[in-house]
């Protein structure tokens, strides 16, 4: 089956995080958290403008998802900026922008041929998001800075085409890792950030599971690319779903696609 759904994970971890997601003639990105000459840069290699974009999308406040906004706004002042209203409240970039740039994301819009929906996400944020998007019969769903999975998150990850889902730690690196102890269980809690365990054992507890998964926002400190994929393709495996989803691992310093 064709997937319609072209995505671009321009970088990705605990240092900073923006994604470019394509369908049709419509290009979105989701976040900003990386210098805006990488983002650049990034479009660049992927045979765009930043004035191509149709809107940025941004999930939470944190830096490693902003860092880049408020020169990126500067250089491309016609695109869109979509975040929440909480959200808008925690960025000080909001007060130079205009009105036309400034938009209160209102859970769900339009944005050339590729229709977002927003979900919240429990993470120690102002209000944090997820984006669902649809085009034609697909859909793909960007869901990371997660602290554990709610009823509202399965809902829209099911029936995904593909899922950016997010897989922070390995459980044992994280707990003898050098973190202090009230780091470790901020981001093992409820409002910090998955696991590859607990994102391996999702996928298996859905109806109906995407064709690919990229796994990201994996911390540099508590995982690998190595750890996280063959965790996650062992759970998949032991319920005999590893055949059927494709995973790629995304990384912080270089562009992951899903067209490799």
């Amino acid at each position: 089956m064709t997937n319609n759904f072209e995505v671009d994970v321009l970088a990705s971890g605990s240092k900073g995080n923006s994604t470019l997601i394509r369908a049709g003639n419509t290009a979105i990105l989701i976040d900003a958290g990386i210098s805006c000459r990488r983002i650049m840069k990034g479009l660049q290699s992927c045979g765009l403008e930043p004035q191509d974009l149709s809107g940025i999308l941004i999930t939470h406040e944190h830096t490693d998802h902003v860092m880049g906004l408020a020169v990126l706004c500067k250089n491309i002042p016609h695109v869109p900026i979509f975040a929440n209203e909480k959200t808008w409240g925690r960025l000080a970039v909001r007060r130079s922008l205009s009105n036309e740039q400034r938009r209160v994301f209102p859970r769900g819009c339009v944005l050339g041929n590729i229709r977002v929906e927003s979900f919240k996400v429990p993470h120690d944020a102002a209000d944090t998001v997820g984006y669902k998007l649809f085009y034609k019969n697909d859909k793909c769903t960007y869901l990371t800075d997660c602290g554990y999975i709610t009823k509202e998150c399965e809902q829209a990850v099911e029936g995904s085409n593909t899922l950016i889902l997010e897989a922070n730690h390995d459980e044992t690196l994280l707990r003898n890792g050098p973190y202090p102890k009230s780091l470790q269980e901020r981001i093992a809690g409820h409002w910090g950030h998955l696991s590859n365990a607990t994102a391996g054992k999702f996928l298996t507890e859905l109806a109906n599971r995407p064709e690919e998964v990229i796994l990201a926002h994996l911390s540099e400190q508590n995982n690998t690319e190595a750890i996280a994929f063959n965790t996650v393709h062992e759970i998949l495996a032991n319920a005999n779903e590893a055949k059927n989803i494709r995973i790629y691992v995304a990384h912080q310093r270089q562009l992951v696609s899903n067209r490799e």
